[in-house]
């Protein structure tokens, strides 16, 4: 079987770009600039408003250019899903795109804030895993969304030392987020630097790849304006699984690669859900278990040690783990699980009852986010086995294993965002840029993708918050849609007796 090739994908054609590009890049550098206006309007500006987005001093102003440009950057974004002209193309249009949106205040999170307020209180020497960002006294605590002043921090140690050296180094407020957005900067650079070379690997045209990953709104707005740590773990991760991809079972590249992953956990849990699929990537030669034991086995150690040493030099530990359980606090029909719990409380309500069933469904969600995971992890080591016996020349073979192990990482990511209790919607950056360089087809992600820019307001409010009965229902009633879907699908799949004819 020959290996998709750049001719063989549903793409434009590549080269000079067509009228429909040059269209999709001014509207979409028009939809930046809008949403550039309305962080300035009323963004997720230092002083927490009393009142909701709209009630505020330019409140309708940066609302109307917020909806109008966020529409206009996803409208372009999505007419060249099949692929931009080039590759170089699709960086350029990208970093267009990104400039106003590094010239505006924090946009649709307030998170930066509490990255900052934890810096400091880990500069002041406060344990952040521990105290609150308003118990250690944080000068800039008002600017910290309520939900989140007395939580301990949630993410890694190589954070909150980045986070402490970004507070010393800012001394402000103001000088603290520009330090915070430039870490996320280079996060998303770093990426960018790794998604051609993982492209090529899998067998995926480079300009889709560099396209759908970099001019996504989700990565504009909240990476860069909203300078979420998830650049950071993204930066760090993909460099990892590139070295992987380049030089598997190599005892150098192993300890790169263990260093780069290591450190991404160390930035944000998220990112241990993608190691199993990373063990995969890192075998040499042909799949067996001793072989996966011995590769695998030292990615493992490589990250393990590279956490210790982290933690040591933090001086924090592990503490960051009991942090996570408060990331759940926040509770949105976003997330499929908690929308299911709050359909089963009014149905519950009708019947004069209150079951509470968001706790419930979103512990079914976790178990069955595990499952789920597991059957990911064993459909890839299958298919990796099966290629042990395909006659194939090598380069087809090496085409084929790094497009099964990323695109069991990014399935894998998707799950994840869809089966956890919170989801935000930078959080569908994580399967975003790993399906983007493996995936042969497109829409089952860049779709959700597209909505999920659609979720927030400039100042970080989000549309759940206004939507919490109706957004319920409809994200129950897909969730059983899609249930159906895949039943019928693996029924059609698998035959039974009754549905193979007899003979004649």
């Amino acid at each position: 079987m020959r290996p998709p090739t750049e001719e063989r994908w549903p793409v434009t054609e590549a080269g000079a770009p067509t009228g429909r590009a040059r269209a999709a890049r001014h509207l979409g550098l028009t939809g930046a600039v809008l949403l550039a206006v309305a962080g300035w309007l009323g963004g997720a500006l230092p002083e927490v408003p009393p009142t909701g987005p709209w009630r505020a001093p330019h409140g309708p102003a940066a609302v109307s250019c917020w909806l109008v440009g966020t529409a206009l950057m996803v409208g372009a974004w999505w007419a060249l899903r099949a692929g931009a002209p080039s590759t170089g193309w699709a960086y350029r249009t990208a970093g267009l795109w990104s400039l106003p949106l590094l010239l505006t205040p924090p946009l649709a999170s307030r998170d930066v804030y509490s990255y900052a307020c934890q810096g400091w209180s880990y500069a002041a020497g406060h344990d952040p895993y521990r105290v609150g960002v308003a118990a250690a006294g944080c000068p800039w605590v008002d600017a910290v969304a309520p939900i989140w002043r007395d939580t301990p921090a949630p993410y890694g140690p190589a954070f909150v030392l980045l986070a402490g050296l970004a507070a010393v180094l800012g001394g402000t407020l103001a000088g603290t987020l520009v330090v915070l957005r430039l870490y996320a900067v280079a996060g998303v650079l770093l990426a960018a630097l790794c998604l051609p070379g993982l492209a090529r690997a899998a067998g995926v045209p480079t300009r889709r790849a560099a396209w759908l990953g970099l001019a996504s709104p989700l990565v504009g707005v909240h990476l860069v304006a909203g300078a979420h740590n998830d650049a950071v773990m993204l930066g760090l991760l993909l460099p990892g699984l590139l070295v992987l991809v380049r030089s598997p079972g190599r005892t150098r590249g192993l300890l790169v690669a263990g260093v780069l992953l290591g450190l991404a956990v160390a930035v944000k849990a998220t990112a241990l859900v993608v190691l199993p699929f990373a063990a995969l990537t890192a075998v040499h030669g042909r799949y067996t278990l001793r072989a996966l034991l011995r590769d695998g086995g030292r990615l493992a150690g490589a990250v393990l040690a590279t956490l210790a040493v982290v933690s040591a030099l933090s001086g924090l530990g592990l503490g960051w783990v009991a942090g996570l359980a408060r990331s759940g606090d926040s509770q949105q029909w976003t997330s499929p699980p908690t929308a299911v719990g709050f359909v089963v409380d009014y149905v519950g309500e009708l019947a004069g009852r209150r079951p509470d069933a968001v706790p419930v469904t979103r512990a079914v969600g976790l178990l069955a986010l595990v499952a789920l995971l597991a059957v990911l992890w064993w459909r890839a080591w299958t298919a990796l086995r099966r290629l042990n016996d395909v006659r194939q020349r090598v380069h087809r073979l090496a085409a084929a294993r790094p497009r099964v192990t990323l695109g069991a990482a990014g399935a894998a990511l998707a799950a994840t965002v869809l089966l956890a209790p919170v989801l935000h919607p930078w959080y569908v950056t994580w399967p975003l840029l790993l399906l983007a360089v493996s995936a042969t087809r497109t829409t089952w992600f860049v779709a959700p993708a597209a909505v999920a820019a659609l979720l927030t307001l400039p100042d970080g409010t989000t549309v759940a918050r206004y939507t919490k009965a109706p957004g319920a229902i409809a994200m129950t009633a897909l969730m059983l849609a899609g249930a159906l879907w895949a039943l019928r699908r693996r029924h059609r799949r698998y035959p039974t007796r009754r549905d193979v004819p007899d003979p004649p």
